[in-house]
């Protein structure tokens, strides 16, 4: 079948069988490897995407079901001027250790400030609580996705 799809703002057509999961087409056929094979039960969360804007986990999502959509993923995160500022946060706040639920977790933190430019704690922990973390413990990825929003607001207000 035949399917197109904007994955960071570029376009993707392409033949695809129907039972294809959209996270196997973003690594294999569009060669995009930061989004993570984890679980394929949608626990860990390491697999999230962003599909028009709103996470999800790209293990349960078929890319026939992505048709038409825009898809953005760890490497579409990055910007001309450098990094996003989740990304830039995660590096500063320690909010990494192995990477293998980082790319899943800066864009749970994207989308939770694209929404809500002031999130608490409380915020945080529930917009990553379908993402796991076997490495940090949450709290420097809580901070770092604070940090990132505290900057966002700051560029917005400076410009």
């Amino acid at each position: 079948m035949e399917i197109n799809i904007t994955i960071n703002g570029s376009e993707h057509a392409s033949d695809v069988e129907p039972r294809t999961l959209l996270v196997d087409h973003i690594r294999r056929t569009v060669g995009l490897t930061g989004t993570h094979v984890g679980c394929d039960t949608t626990s860990c969360g390491a697999c999230t995407v962003l599909m028009d804007g709103k996470p999800v986990k790209a293990c349960t999502v078929l890319a026939a079901q992505a048709d038409g959509s825009e898809v953005t993923t760890v490497e579409g995160l990055k910007g001309a001027d450098g990094l996003h500022p989740v990304q830039q946060a995660f590096t500063d706040d320690h909010g990494l250790q192995c990477g293998f639920c980082t790319p899943g977790m800066m864009l749970v933190g994207a989308s939770l400030i694209a929404e809500n430019p002031d999130p608490s704690d409380d915020d945080v922990r529930w917009a990553i609580s379908g993402n796991l973390c076997r490495c940090t413990g949450y709290i420097n990825i809580v901070k770092a996705i604070r940090t990132a929003a505290a900057r966002v607001a700051e560029s917005s207000n400076g410009s």
